[in-house]
């Protein structure tokens, strides 16, 4: 036998005439680590479900341990070793975890009833494998998402997997749980020699765990070659086909100026202690700590969705009340969630509807009665300020890419004007050209006298789009950082500290 387990040859995938994939050629190699990357719509989520059998491909040659499979289905990609863990991680949040992990091994040995010590053997045999633990009888909706995705690798590992495909494996962890995860991905190559896929927007981390880079652009593969081959600036060429310049958001504030938001000793349900801080019109001012550390409850505080038991707000120099998202909005503040799919669009209606949800108000002509024309010029002004790419406004807003549904988001905002935007992960999920493309948007915005908190604990983003980082723990501000006095090694060390 070969140290090559799978080869894909000459693979190809349209949907309606539109090519997904074209001519794809892959060898993966048993016990390495493989990094897959590539912009939003590039063809990644279509080449790993050709690899798992869930979709067929229309031409080309799949080959998995020295066979050849005229029609692949899922259920010859899991008997041949192929494990594929999604974003949803595809576990049973009611069940409990080690009900999870042997699920499928029970019901595989055809037992009509179950032997609930043999489940916990199977769970605990399992979590023992990667060294990890994670109490067996809570429910998976109980646990982190870092564990959730531990729990689907032990999973994993007693369908007796070859390879592990991970999409997205980090978008959801904090830095340490991310070391965690990258500490059992070598283990498991090390001691079992299972070959890994990892997809990733976050080229850092592609660097740092990768020993073979695949960078597919527009359905097809571009660039293949040992980690050694690459760095960031190639990394972003070879998946754009463009130079990216990436420079610090540099701003001096006018000392004379007032603050455009000034909070003083702020205090929120237990969460939040003593915070104090200003930003300026014109500045942007990243928030970051480890999750827990209180930085999004700081965000939620702001915008009126966490009661508020003491302290000060002050906009424009004039002390606020903030009490609910209503008060918020009244103020000039808006709010973009981390979570964009379920708290900050509607993705079953158009693109149209979402841009103009919060201005639909003034949008009225005679009678009372919404004008057309005024919705379609405020939908046409957002849709080509902000470059979404779109065929038709009137789509529904789940067509879009990860990166065009943020724009929508920031279009639905930006449209009723605020002096205020609260960012929380604005990149999260968006690949490396769309990240781009919201940074210089957000550059712009404070350019023309907007102020913009960013909560993020992407380190790269917050050095390339702040003046100035809020490093918070323990639901306390410890230290702000001047972007230009760090560096990335420096901040993730504070980052991770205790």
């Amino acid at each position: 036998m070969t140290n090559e387990f799978l080869r894909l040859t000459g693979i190809s995938k349209s949907f309606a005439g539109v090519h997904a994939l074209r001519n794809v050629d892959l060898t993966i190699e048993r016990g390495r680590i493989n990094c897959l990357v590539g912009e939003n719509g590039s063809g990644k989520s279509t080449l790993i479900k050709v690899i798992a059998g869930v979709y067929q491909r229309d031409t080309g040659s799949v080959m998995i341990n020295d066979r050849e499979f005229e029609r692949l289905h899922p259920i010859d990609a899991i008997r041949e070793g192929i494990q594929v863990i999604y974003q949803d991680f595809s576990l049973f949040p009611n069940l409990t975890v080690a009900e999870n992990i042997a699920l499928n091994e029970e019901l595989a040995d055809g037992r009509r009833f179950v032997n609930w010590k043999h489940v916990r053997n199977i769970a605990a045999d399992a979590l023992a494998q990667i060294e990890v633990n994670i109490p067996l009888d809570i429910t998976v909706g109980e646990v982190s998402v870092a564990n959730k995705q531990l729990i689907a690798i032990a999973k994993a590992l007693r369908q007796r997997a070859q390879l592990i495909i991970m999409d997205e494996p980090t978008t959801a962890l904090t830095e340490r749980e991310i070391r965690v995860l990258f500490s059992v991905t070598r283990k498991l190559q090390e001691r079992r020699g299972i070959a890994f896929l990892f997809v990733s927007h976050k080229l850092n981390e592609v660097l740092e765990i990768s020993e073979t880079i695949i960078v597919i652009r527009n359905g097809k593969i571009v660039s293949v070659g040992d980690r050694a081959e690459y760095d960031r600036a190639r990394l972003i060429f070879e998946m754009t086909g463009h130079t990216i310049t990436e420079k610090l958001y540099d701003f001096e504030p006018v000392q004379a100026r007032p603050p455009l938001l000034k909070v003083e000793n702020l205090n929120a349900s237990g969460l939040l202690r003593d915070i104090n801080f200003e930003l300026r019109a014109g500045e942007i001012v990243g928030v970051t700590g480890l999750l827990g550390s209180g930085r999004t409850e700081l965000a939620l505080a702001l915008y009126g969705m966490l009661p508020i038991e003491s302290g000060r707000i002050y906009i424009d120099q004039k002390p606020v009340t903030i009490r609910s998202n209503r008060d918020a909005i009244a103020h000039g503040i808006g709010y973009v969630p981390e979570d964009r799919l379920t708290e900050g669009l509607f993705l079953e209606q158009s693109i149209a509807r979402n841009v103009v949800v919060r201005t639909i108000e003034g949008l009225r002509g005679a009678m009372g009665l919404t004008d057309p024309q005024k919705i379609g010029g405020q939908v046409s002004q957002w849709v080509d300020a902000l470059r979404i790419k779109t065929q038709d406004p009137a789509l529904p807003v789940k067509t879009l890419s990860g990166g065009n549904q943020q724009r929508v988001v920031l279009a639905k905002w930006l449209a009723s004007k605020p002096k205020l935007m609260i960012l929380n992960g604005p990149t999260v999920g968006v690949d490396v050209g769309s990240k781009e493309e919201l940074h210089n948007l957000m550059k712009q915005l404070a350019s023309e006298g907007m102020g913009l908190l960013v909560i993020s604990d992407d380190i790269p983003e917050l050095l390339q789009t702040c003046n100035r980082i809020l490093l918070m723990r323990h639901g306390r501000i410890v230290e702000e950082i001047i972007t230009k006095e760090t560096d990335e090694d420096a901040l993730s060390s504070k980052l991770i500290e205790d």
